[in-house]
């Protein structure tokens, strides 16, 4: 298991299968109720608690994971030590490792080809917002002694690496809201490449807070439709007027596939490519007709040997914000052709679950997987207003059941990156 690669050279001859999923969200805090509240169709919208989001804020609603309760994974030192956001990527990565049979190193690999990357779009800003609110009340000494190990991106990549002694690549990825999606593809890499075996990967991000809030407002990116929290994330629909915040996280185990047969590990997927390309065009807005996000997908399906026609699945980026809905419609009837786009089902469960940010495409890599094994489509909420630029089977009507043999994730983030993840099912 030590060896660069199966054949004994480094390359992406090998293949990296999905042993381990774990996911935080505001559905859950879990897989199995997450995943239950997805098919189901449930929102997870409402009013802004964390904080007295009063008149001042434009935007007062939010997806907040509620009833969280990480002491089955963390003691009491820890909690007050980490940042919600390692929390929650402590937690989930606690769920993807019991889910692969694991709770440490894999019997016969090395601690130095077990590796971590989990990315965060803004790291422990609610950490960063109450020392700094400190600081100007009472002076410099008033600072916690942790205040920078716990707002740093990197921590919860070090937490869980400190967790299980996984000595192998070790980083964070800080993309917006491509950094989950960039930690699995990353990961992807690191395997393929023969420089580990194994890899925990996925995202996280809890930016509730009161500066958050206030600048994506003032940036007039999230929905106001404050009286109604419950149907403000609408992607796709004619009315849509902004994203929703959510927060949460998700956590992937990634292994090679010798790796995973040679422990006789329960094989949930196999992520078959990625691709990653920037729009250099704009730092928030998409480049009309989506040039950047159409060479995503395509590298994605060129890596994975995938023919447009065998996708079934699209977990679009699909944010609630008038340019994207339209242009990542348009990008993908251009990549898979009008007919095999209109065949696939292009679901965006940020209807449900908000936008998490950094840790949405982890998020939704782990719905990806599910799909697959289950051939059960969450539905995309809220769609009510038709809008002729959004012309796909978006799964309006509910839960759709069917057979998904190859799936894709995409995730787009602020500063023109695009990523596509491409997974497909798993026979044994």
């Amino acid at each position: 298991m030590s060896g660069p690669s199966e054949n004994g050279t480094a390359g992406a001859s090998r293949r990296v299968v999905v042993t381990g999923i774990g996911m935080i969200t505001p559905l859950g805090s879990d897989v199995t109720s997450s995943w239950a509240a997805l098919l189901a169709g449930t929102n997870g919208g409402g009013p802004i608690t964390h904080f007295d989001a009063d008149d001042r804020f434009a935007t007062r609603i939010a997806c907040e994971v509620r009833d969280f309760d990480p002491s089955g994974d963390l003691n009491k030192r820890e909690i007050r030590r980490y940042d919600r956001f390692a929390q929650f990527a402590v937690v989930a990565a606690a769920e993807a490792m019991a889910s692969a049979g694991l709770d440490g190193c894999p019997p016969g690999v090395s601690p130095q080809r077990f590796g971590v990357i989990i990315g965060s779009g803004i790291g422990g800003v609610d950490t960063y917002e109450s020392q700094v609110r400190k600081l100007v009340k009472f002076g410099p000494r008033r600072i916690s002694p942790f205040f920078v190990p716990m707002f740093i991106p990197n921590i919860g990549s070090g937490l869980v690496s400190i967790r299980y002694g996984a000595q192998g690549p070790n980083h964070s990825t800080v993309s917006a809201c491509s950094s989950g999606a960039h930690a699995i593809g990353d990961a992807l890499r690191v395997i393929q490449r023969g420089d580990a075996d194994v890899m925990v990967a996925g995202g996280a991000e809890a930016a509730i807070v009161p500066i958050s809030i206030a600048g994506f407002a003032s940036m007039k990116a999230m929905s106001r439709r404050n009286d109604t929290p419950e149907t403000a994330s609408r992607p796709f629909d004619a009315t849509r007027d902004g994203f929703v915040i959510g927060e949460g996280a998700g956590c992937l185990v990634l292994e090679s596939l010798d790796t995973a047969e040679a422990r006789g590990a329960r094989i949930l997927g196999e992520v078959a490519g990625c691709g990653a390309t920037a729009d250099a065009y704009h730092i928030t807005a998409p480049v009309p007709g989506g040039a950047g996000a159409q060479q995503a997908m395509r590298l994605a399906l060129e890596d994975g040997g995938i023919a447009p026609e065998e996708v079934g699945y699209i977990n679009a980026h699909g944010t609630s914000t008038p340019y994207n809905d339209e242009v990542e419609t348009a990008a993908i009837k251009a990549v898979l052709g009008e007919e095999a786009a209109r065949a696939a089902i292009v679901g965006s469960t940020k209807s449900m679950t908000g936008h998490t940010l950094g840790a949405a495409g982890a998020i939704e890599s782990v719905i990806s997987v599910m799909v697959l094994m289950e051939g059960r489509i969450p539905p995309t909420t809220n769609y009510e207003h038709p809008d002729p630029e959004c012309d796909l089977d978006y799964a309006t009507d509910g839960m759709v059941e069917r057979p998904v043999e190859a799936a894709l994730s995409n995730s787009f983030g602020f500063g023109g990156h695009n990523v596509c993840l491409a997974f497909r099912r798993w026979h044994a």
